[in-house]
């Protein structure tokens, strides 16, 4: 049985949870998501959504805990929301914002402008002193995540000077230079 799947998933106050012809619909006051699945059964008991499957094949194991965490992910997402933080680690680096427009100058020829979809929020702190940061809050984890890592893509953390945009917190792992 899988440790994670079995687990019942609590409903908060203020979040509805539907399920109807293989679609899990969550609504609460961040938004609404929704979630087709496959391979398991999912039923709403006494405040708590329980995910099951019928046999012990395969496929169905995989998909259990699976399911289990993206419905949990996404009862968490709109009641509390998520949070991501980005560094911009290197001289000249800035970042700036106008609304959903995220202006990044990250040592290129030019600013790269990343046009960010309504469902994340951005916003940059500039301290004097400090790398600059972009914050990322959104409902939905999984474009959190996808938005956050196509920022890092455009300067991944090198290993030499640690140069780059890297998450608040990652460790960047450091190589010793040329020894002259």
């Amino acid at each position: 049985m899988s440790r994670i799947g079995k687990n019942p998933i609590a409903i908060p106050a203020g979040v509805t949870v539907e399920v109807k012809d293989a679609v899990v619909t969550v609504k609460g006051k961040l938004g609404e998501l929704t979630q087709e699945y496959s391979d398991v059964t999912i039923k709403i008991e006494d405040n708590n959504v329980i995910v099951e499957r019928a046999t012990d094949h395969k496929n169905e194991r995989a998909k259990h805990g699976l399911y289990r965490s993206l419905i949990n992910n996404m009862i968490t997402g709109v009641a509390e929301g998520f949070t991501k933080q980005l560094e911009l680690v290197g001289v000249g680096y800035r970042a700036s914002n106008q609304g959903q427009k995220l202006d990044l100058a990250l040592g290129f020829s030019h600013n790269i402008v990343l046009e960010v979809v309504s469902e994340v929020n951005v916003e940059t702190i500039s301290e004097k002193g400090k790398n600059p940061i972009v914050k990322l809050t959104s409902f939905d984890k999984q474009l959190l995540g996808q938005v956050a890592a196509k920022i890092r893509a455009f300067r991944k953390p090198e290993p030499y000077k640690g140069k780059g945009v890297k998450f608040v917190g990652e460790e960047v792992r450091r190589k010793a230079g040329k020894s002259a």
